[in-house]
């Protein structure tokens, strides 16, 4: 399975349809959006559009810059999944995610966010492979020391080491875009708004 990974569209159109020509050019199974795909909700248009009408299956979970009800409206107007507190199982891989952080638009307490995303997991537990998405990147990473106002979250840290899920995709610190780390067996990843791809 190939992904197509990104977060932190904040809105910008030409963006998100550079992002659904590199999916469709590197023929990718799934495009996953980690939150902040609004700019403050200013508006939602011709965001996940150019996904859909190159028919590319879009997972998302909402960021600091959108609530659950706009990831929600994102995801039924155009038959993409919002994974916050859900889970879906492709081909041998089970995703499942917690949207949100602990400022902004939509706030989560570190407990909500844990116990959202074991409600997901849970429905994947058995799968042989397992993905984690999330917005906001877990505590006492290096991704944290890229901001000084960003803290990482408890609740996900707890969530990884617990689930042990083979990758976590966020985003959120735009300064640590790209950086890779390991949290125990998991492999985090700030996936950044340019996108990375990644084969399973």
């Amino acid at each position: 399975m190939k992904i197509l990974a990104s977060g932190d569209i904040h809105g910008d159109i030409s963006l998100a349809r550079r992002l659904a020509e590199k999916a469709e050019k590197e023929k990718v199974d799934l495009v996953v959006l980690c939150g902040d795909i609004t700019n403050f909700e200013m508006s939602t248009e011709n965001l996940i559009g150019p996904f859909a009408a190159k028919k590319q299956k879009v997972l998302l979970v909402p960021g600091n810059h959108e609530t659950i009800a706009t990831a929600d409206f994102l995801a039924q107007q155009y038959g993409a999944t919002n994974l916050h507190g859900y889970s879906i199982k492709a081909e041998d891989i089970g995703l499942f995610g917690c949207g949100g952080a602990n400022i902004g638009l939509f706030q989560l307490d570190e407990k909500e966010i844990y116990d959202l995303l074991k409600k997901g997991h849970d429905y994947v537990k058995d799968m042989s492979k397992k993905i984690m998405v999330t917005h906001v990147h877990p505590s006492d990473t290096k991704m944290e020391k890229f901001s000084s106002f960003f803290e990482g979250s408890k609740g996900i840290r707890k969530a990884v080491e617990s689930f042990e899920p083979d990758i976590m995709l966020c985003s959120h610190v735009h300064e640590a875009e790209g950086i890779e780390e390991k949290v125990g067996k998991t492999r985090v990843i700030n996936v950044g708004k340019e996108g990375k791809i990644i084969d399973l």
